[in-house]
């Protein structure tokens, strides 16, 4: 049976989460938001005491993971393993900052990437690598299997050629997943991840993107041009399997996806706790033993707000909860980031609001994770995207029967 309390063996780990979310995080906060682009070295020591964690084998959950489809449920018995605890400590992480959540060294979306779909051989190789992953191009929208990179073999080699473009800690990583087609009249069948190291020939970083929010994350375009990667940096199988389709990819999003909604849960909990303080400085009473309806007008939104955080942040919990259990979760993944997504912007945002002028000042950093959260709610498959998904899935139609 499923059980989302905080399970005992995680709490420390969480505990430490939040820790280095207020001491090391918060702090330089708005410090690397307004200096876009310049790499938070203070970032590098958290990185080598999460490695250590990780090595000691003292903290599950401590380092990016992935959702193993070749593994066998616990026979024993529900099991609360490294997706649980992964979210749990990511959304502590992101109650401090969400930029710099993302910008951790060996933690990108793409070492998650790899953790779902390398095989054994892989996995060793490129532990230790800081990936990033390369997905969305210029004209793909935010159809992943419209893409037009492609991947042609030659002899011990596949030739990569295209255009990626918003590459979450592009410039900074050591490698990036990068997703490619090895035949495009095959469809989502045949598109394939690699791994493709930094500093190989026809891969070039054009540009740094300036943005909205996450300011201390960089995210980079990247071309590549006759860029030869040797064949077994192709995660997986290379097998082109029409009947499997798009499994590779999704085994990487009902990974991804989880993580995505637990900064958006984390995120929305910092400006509701901040909120919640702002108010009753104010005199405004929050009773959580009357009805809403007989309390004050910004109390009412407040106790809105805080039961639609719970709601997403449940759904985050469940998905990778049964992640841990392997079973299959791509539904809840997509549930998941889609409630936490927009339940992330709206309360951000409705607490910038809650807090008037003080709010929309940088006196307080509810702008600031206003900024920050909306993006929680566009990549890894925007809110419409994610809405078309769970239709699919509860009504069994297939991408064709339902665009």
């Amino acid at each position: 049976m499923i059980n989302l309390e905080t399970p005992k063996k995680h709490r420390q780990l969480i505990d430490q989460a939040h820790q280095v979310a207020m001491n090391m995080l918060r702090p330089i906060s708005r410090k690397y938001d307004q200096a876009e682009h310049a790499y938070p070295k203070e970032l590098d020591m958290l990185a080598a005491m999460i490695d250590g964690l990780a090595d000691s084998g003292a903290s599950e959950g401590a380092g990016a993971t992935g959702v193993r489809r070749d593994d066998k449920a616990d026979e024993k018995g529900v099991k609360n393993g490294a997706n649980l605890a992964s979210v749990q400590s990511v959304a502590e992480m992101c109650w401090g900052d969400t930029g710099l959540t993302l910008s951790m060294p060996r933690q990108g979306l793409g070492n998650s990437a790899i953790a779902s779909v390398a095989n054994d051989e892989q996995l060793k190789r490129f532990e230790g690598t800081w990936a990033s992953m390369a997905i969305t191009e210029p004209s793909m929208g935010s159809d992943s299997a419209a893409l037009t990179t492609t991947a042609v073999r030659d002899g011990d080699e596949y030739v990569l050629n295209g255009e990626k473009i918003f590459v979450t800690s592009g410039e900074r990583s050591d490698s990036v997943v990068v997703w490619a087609s090895l035949d495009k009249s095959l469809g989502r069948a045949a598109i394939k991840s690699f791994v493709v190291t930094k500093g190989t020939p026809g891969m070039k970083v054009e540009r740094l993107e300036h943005k909205l929010g996450i300011r201390a994350s960089d995210t980079a375009v990247i071309t590549f041009t006759d860029c030869r990667v040797p064949a077994e940096n192709l995660l997986g199988s290379p097998e082109i399997d029409v009947k499997q389709g798009f499994a590779g990819a999704m085994a990487t999003f009902d990974n991804t996806r989880p993580l995505v909604a637990a900064m958006a849960v984390g995120c929305a909990r910092a400006a509701l706790d901040l909120t919640r303080g702002l108010l009753e400085e104010a005199g405004v009473e929050i009773d959580y033993d009357r009805p809403a309806q007989v309390q004050s007008a910004a109390a009412a939104k407040f106790l809105q707000l805080e039961s639609d955080w719970e709601g997403g942040r449940l759904l985050t919990l469940q998905a990778a909860w049964m992640a841990d259990n392997r079973q299959p979760n791509s539904l809840e993944a997509s549930m998941a980031k889609a409630k936490a997504g927009r339940v992330g912007s709206d309360v951000t945002l409705s607490c910038v609001e809650l807090a008037a002028s003080v709010g929309y000042s940088e006196t307080e950093l509810l702008e600031k994770w206003s900024r920050d959260s909306k993006i929680l709610d566009i990549f890894e498959g925007t809110q419409q995207i994610q809405q078309l998904i769970v239709a699919r899935r509860v009504l069994g139609l297939s991408s064709a029967e339902l665009k």
